[in-house]
């Protein structure tokens, strides 16, 4: 199975999907490409008196823009935007000056008065349902022309490592959920935006993104974020602010997937009776053990994991509790630090193996390493000064969007991806444009 095809399921009943999906696969001669049917969608909440532009020619801009590198602002954005060719602003419905005979691009300040009154929830579920599209087959790979010359240093990295560190047969579908601030984005009187995302662990796809209060507000958001995803038989990797029994049921009984998270002690119960049930030394838990070493970024690594049996009396819907013991060490293989983690998880061991486990826990830093790294350093997200209206939540979700875009093309490395797109039409084949 494809790593497309492995998180398809997941996207399969996202609002109203189904219905544009019919219309590009019924008219294969429509002009129209699959991210202009998509936002489209998006509603226009501006009032139609002295409305110029429509909202999906800025949109569209927008979205092309953001793929290229250097166009983290609104100021960016629009002075890209400004040299885009005459025969696409007139593909996407730009508006068309009759003295002049031109088609034009709205101005900076519309770009900015549009993305802070954007309705954020359509625009983040348009821009998510065009990989919805990519990965069932209803709209075309993307594809991203690359500078001639050897293999980007992380493509080389990312497939030396699935080489040398394959991952256990039997994985089911893993989908991992944190939360991240938009440091730039918060005022004396006003707190910064706070937006949890949901992203796959294989394929680095963004599966989804909610906006919450504040950290501690996350738990209330995990099932509107969920919900949309067909997500019956995944795996749902969490931290430990997540570690409630609310949470836990859910995923299991709402959703019936299953559910992966840490002990800490915000569950002291759970936590003494895994502790409890989990200790001895390492010639105990020969059977139900598995070690995993790992060398590179100078330092060395192994992660330590013994499981055992549990049920609904320890937490909803649990059936293993484990143990994580993680040594670092310098490259001589001298350990200079050790931690002990414990979780919990809804996964029999018939579908879950000590290795299964382990993997599942090391994969769920996907979305520190693979979305709020890349939004930071990539495209400068905790940098940008945009605090007024839903801007700051509309650019996140147009930089969710070229992540998606640039991982569904098979780059690897990003910022290395952003730099090939050199020519407006390249960028606009992108999406088909």
């Amino acid at each position: 199975m494809s790593t497309l095809s492995s998180i398809g399921p997941a996207l399969d009943q996202l609002a109203d999907l189904a219905r544009h999906d019919t219309q590009l696969v019924s008219d294969p001669t429509s002009p129209a490409s699959s991210l202009l049917v998509r936002l489209s969608q998006v509603p226009d909440r501006r009032k139609r008196r002295g409305r110029r532009h429509n909202l999906v020619v800025v949109l569209v801009l927008a979205a092309c823009a953001t793929l290229v590198v250097g166009n983290n602002s609104v100021a960016a954005i629009w002075q890209w935007s400004a040299g885009a060719p005459q025969e696409v602003l007139k593909r996407i419905g730009a508006r068309r000056d009759p003295l002049r005979g031109r088609y034009l691009v709205p101005s900076e300040r519309t770009f900015r008065r549009v993305l802070t009154d954007a309705d954020a929830d359509a625009l983040d579920l348009a821009t998510r349902g065009f990989a919805a599209n990519v990965i069932r087959g209803a709209a075309p790979v993307p594809v991203v022309p690359r500078t001639p010359g050897p293999v980007e240093r992380e493509e080389r990295r990312a497939l030396q490592r699935a080489n040398e560190r394959p991952a256990p047969p039997g994985l089911l579908p893993a989908v991992a959920v944190d939360g991240k601030v938009a440091r730039g984005s918060g005022t004396r009187l006003r707190k910064p935006v706070f937006l949890l995302g949901a992203i796959s662990h294989v394929t680095g796809v963004v599966l989804g993104q909610r906006q919450v209060p504040d950290k501690t507000g996350e738990g209330s958001k995990v099932g509107a974020l969920l919900a949309p995803l067909d997500a019956a038989g995944m795996v749902f990797t969490l931290d430990a602010l997540h570690t409630n029994k609310k949470t836990a049921r859910l995923i299991t009984e709402d959703l019936h997937a299953h559910y992966v998270l840490t002990h800490k002690g915000n569950q002291p119960n759970a936590l003494t009776a895994a502790h409890a049930a989990l200790s001895g030394t390492n010639a105990d838990w020969v059977q139900t053990s598995a070690v995993e070493d790992d060398r590179g970024h100078g330092r060395t690594e192994r992660r330590s994991i013994r499981t055992t049996p549990a049920d609904d009396t320890v937490f909803p819907g649990a059936r293993q509790v484990f143990r994580i013991r993680r040594d670092v060490g310098d490259l001589d293989n001298a350990w200079t630090t050790k931690e002990i983690v414990y979780g919990i998880t809804s996964l029999p061991d018939s579908l879950a193996s000590p290795e299964h486990l382990n993997c599942y826990q090391r994969q769920h830093w996907t979305v520190e390493n693979r979305l709020h790294w890349t939004r930071d350093m990539t495209f400068q997200e905790d940098s940008s000064q945009l605090k007024t209206g839903t801007a700051p939540r509309a650019l996140t979700s147009l930089r969710n969007l070229a992540i998606n875009t640039f991982r569904l093309a098979g780059r690897a490395n990003i910022a290395h991806a952003r730099r090939d797109l050199h020519r407006h039409d390249d960028v606009f084949a992108a999406f088909g444009i």
